[in-house]
């Protein structure tokens, strides 16, 4: 196995641990936990299965840890394929690194209040319930900020894909297609009410993560087709 091939099989590794733990930590947690609609509920799910609620924060740091190797390793790459748009997608991705780990911080709040803390013993059930849907929401808030990050680094990732010879054409375009999926996903939480309530909202990101789920499957059980720039 020559180092290229290596590489593409390394790039395909991290890519598969950050889409396992974000599932778990982004979507697979939430869906057991998290009641928008029921404060109460929420805070007893949380509070009686505390220990899936901090695995899912230990996902996230992993998640962010290696998609903070990701970029690297797929700018090794792509880097002959175009080097302005190999560097412009590690920037892109390494920009939502530190804004994920701080919006992070939300987690921990609500895992403070859950183990029920002596300085808080001076607040009700209700506001304490009141407090961790506020910390949630505003965690879910921050993950739209780094969506911004998470959509623009595909559309140059998508390119040297599709550019590449050497990586399948029509993920390149899923890829591609992504960007704006999450960049229109971001605008319309932000500027439309009740946006999440449209059939758009759910098949919106859809491009990206079949991309995504392709482009990681292919370099980790393929690595890569004989190496031609165009």
């Amino acid at each position: 196995m020559n180092t290229t091939t290596k590489t593409a099989r390394l790039a395909g590794f991290f890519y598969l641990i950050v889409i396992a733990t974000g599932f778990f930590s982004l979507m697979y947690v939430p869906s057991k936990l998290i009641i928008w609609e029921n404060p109460a509920l929420t805070f007893q799910n949380i509070s009686s299965s505390v220990q899936l609620f901090r695995l899912s924060i230990a996902g996230s740091i992993i998640c962010y840890i290696a998609f903070t190797l990701l970029p690297l390793m797929l700018y090794q790459l792509l880097k002959d394929v175009n080097g302005n748009y190999a560097k412009l997608m590690v920037i892109l991705a390494l920009i939502s690194i530190p804004i994920s780990f701080i919006n992070l911080q939300n987690k921990f709040s609500v895992l403070t209040i859950i183990e029920g803390t002596d300085y808080l013993k001076v607040f009700d059930v209700k506001q304490l319930q009141s407090q961790i849907m506020f910390l949630l929401s505003n965690y879910n808030k921050g993950l739209l900020i780094a969506q911004v990050f998470w959509g623009l680094w595909l559309f140059p990732f998508g390119y040297l894909v599709y550019k590449s010879g050497f990586l399948p054409k029509v993920l390149g375009i899923f890829l591609m297609l992504g960007c704006f999926g999450y960049l229109i996903n971001v605008f319309g939480r932000t500027a439309v009410p009740h946006f999440s309530d449209y059939l758009i909202s759910a098949y919106i990101t859809l491009p990206a993560t079949i991309g995504e789920i392709g482009i990681c499957f292919w370099l980790l059980l393929v690595g890569i087709r004989h190496k031609k720039v165009n």
